[in-house]
């Protein structure tokens, strides 16, 4: 957000002619760059985005004085609940969001709830997503919202939920080898360099299913070890897939800049990588590229992150408040 001021500066010349001097003033035209304001949506139950997210949300506060608003889910009495898949706290903060960030699992809120995230993106402003929230939603019951559920996902981030390669050694060892996308040039890509993710890969491109749109993968995983291999079906789900890439989202001719990764286990944003691709997304989600450094967005982290392993249950940290950034 830009604000322009003219003001006068006086500059004093003085010059030798005839002994005279003259004082002239100048119109300068400044521009003052607000900070943006970052709505962060969470709710999933397996991933522990209510610990990776506020995380990043640190992070980008620093880096770029941004506004920070973050969304949970949460239980009756305040406390973050990731299994109560019918609240998110705080969405009317998309409002005023100069970008939504969102990594929510098979939610089911409430009218009023889900219409404030939908009103932000038929807005025609920037969204990042992360992982689940290719399946953001799932409303089994209610056949105006089923669209919701496959439909919105593909057209929003690019795929639906199809399936992985299978849960193997969660947490214990990395499970998809990530790599550039030979000759592909993406400032999203500046200081990214090829990890190990703990994310079992997501097939998201290949066989009868293919990204919608005009989605631009620069990042690869491969599959570490495959239940789609062991029942010889890879024919269908590759061991290679898409991991990251940028799209838009048109909404009756209002084109937004998205950018979707199917990352996110929890131990992913040990890894500077992983932190990198997150932050310059965002950057990039803001129309900013142009301020990523060569080397990426600075992503030391902000004070500790130990988060819990991912898994359903209750398997969170339990008794988990919101906090306010900063």
């Amino acid at each position: 957000m830009k604000h322009i001021y003219n003001g006068w500066f006086g500059r004093t010349c003085w010059l030798a002619i005839f002994g005279l001097s003259f004082t002239f003033c100048q119109n300068k035209e400044i521009e003052e760059e607000e900070p943006p304001h970052i709505v962060f949506v969470t709710g999933d139950e397996e991933y522990r985005s209510e610990e990776s997210m506020p995380m990043i949300a640190k992070i980008i506060n620093r880096e770029l004085g941004a506004k920070i608003s973050m969304c949970y889910s949460l239980d009756s009495m305040g406390i973050i609940d990731p299994n109560n898949s019918k609240n998110i706290s705080r969405l009317e903060a998309l409002e005023t969001a100069d970008l939504m960030v969102m990594f929510t699992r098979f939610r089911a809120l409430p009218d009023n709830q889900l219409k404030m995230i939908t009103d932000y993106v038929e807005s025609g402003k920037p969204v990042v997503g992360f992982r689940t929230s290719t399946h953001a939603f799932m409303y089994k019951e209610d056949s105006t919202k089923m669209h919701m559920n496959n439909e919105w996902p593909t057209k929003l981030f690019g795929q639906q939920w199809i399936t992985h390669h299978g849960h193997f050694d969660d947490g214990a060892n990395p499970m998809t080898s990530v790599t550039l996308i030979e000759g592909k040039k993406n400032p999203i890509l500046n200081g990214v360099e090829p990890f190990d993710a703990y994310s079992w890969l997501y097939h998201v491109d290949g066989g009868k299913w293919k990204l919608y749109g005009d989605s631009d993968p620069f990042l690869v995983g491969k599959s570490l070890k495959s239940n789609h291999e062991m029942n010889d079906r890879l024919d269908e789900f590759a061991l290679t897939n898409p991991v990251a890439w940028t799209k838009s989202y048109n909404y009756n001719g209002i084109k937004s800049r998205v950018f979707f990764t199917t990352l996110g286990h929890p131990y992913d944003f040990k890894n500077s990588s992983m932190r990198v691709l997150a932050l310059n997304g965002i950057y990039w989600a803001l129309g900013r590229e142009d301020e990523i450094p060569i080397t990426g967005v600075n992503s030391t982290i902000v004070g500790e992150y130990d988060p819990n392993n991912s898994g359903f249950g209750q398997k969170f940290k339990q008794g988990l408040k919101p906090i306010s950034i900063p």
